[in-house]
């Protein structure tokens, strides 16, 4: 009886497999699958995470000519958002999608775990994968611009947990909601749509009006809120908004994914 998902793959007669697992073994078997399906590329996505990162407190601080400290510690506390925004709506979109298009997530459905443990196993693995950018981007930010931070480590975890969770939850539901092909068209646009128009390394107050009031309700804003009021907790506050926000994006990105890897055929 085999006993990871690897030794479960198809291939050209039949495998035996077992009738039924119980959910933490499923659960690690997903882990195992997920993690050797990434393989090599691993630490190139860290990387690749924390270079962006950079780039952004770096590269951002350039189009602001004699940038003060108050904008570069905007600016710097606002990277972690648009990385962990970043890779939940557009890195796990596309790679949902591309399991789908490969026919790899159909298989993972047909096995015999609970269902709802491939968008637990998904999440972890992202969730362990986006983390670490956020403390190279608060060093790059300490490293350029020389301010310090005033941690409030309670709000700060879990403001960092629920942004990449909420995130990737969203990004998943999106994957399968929508064909393939348009997944990836939306992801493109939703790259533009956060690091360039919502306020999240600026101010609200340079968007107009109702642009402001449109951002109350979607969790960019809230998520960039509570993870600046975790860094700099001497000039920012946590909001009960911002967290009743983020949380019911979480709750329907998780409602919908869940449903759709149920139900789905």
């Amino acid at each position: 009886m085999p006993d990871t998902l690897t030794a479960m793959q198809p291939t050209a007669r039949a495998l035996p497999v077992p009738a039924r697992v119980s959910p933490w073994t499923g659960y690690a078997m997903l882990l195992r699958w997920n993690l050797a399906q990434i393989g090599a590329m691993l630490p190139l996505i860290v990387v690749v995470q924390a270079l962006l990162g950079a780039g952004i407190i770096i590269g951002f601080g350039f189009l602001i000519p004699g940038i003060d400290v108050e904008s570069a510690k905007f600016l710097s506390t606002g990277a972690p958002t648009v990385l962990l925004m970043v890779m939940g709506l557009v890195m796990v979109s596309q790679g949902v999608a591309q399991a789908r298009t490969t026919g790899t997530f159909t298989y993972l459905r047909a096995l015999p775990v609970p269902r709802p443990l491939l968008l637990f196993a998904d999440l972890t693995v992202w969730l362990a994968v986006s983390l670490p950018s956020v403390a190279v981007a608060l060093l790059v930010a300490h490293w350029r611009y020389g301010f310090d931070f005033s941690f409030d480590w309670p709000v700060l975890l879990l403001a960092s947990m629920l942004t990449a969770v909420t995130a990737s939850a969203v990004g998943y539901a999106l994957a399968l909601a929508l064909p393939p092909m348009l997944t990836q068209l939306v992801t493109q646009v939703l790259v533009f749509f956060v690091m360039l128009f919502s306020p999240i390394t600026f101010h609200a107050s340079q968007l107009p009006e109702w642009f402001q009031s449109v951002h109350d309700v979607l969790p960019f804003r809230p998520a960039a809120d509570l993870l600046r009021a975790g860094m700099l907790s001497d000039s920012y506050n946590a909001s009960a908004w911002d967290l009743a926000v983020l949380g019911a994006w979480c709750v329907v990105g998780f409602a919908v994914s869940l449903r759709a890897v149920i139900r789905r055929a």
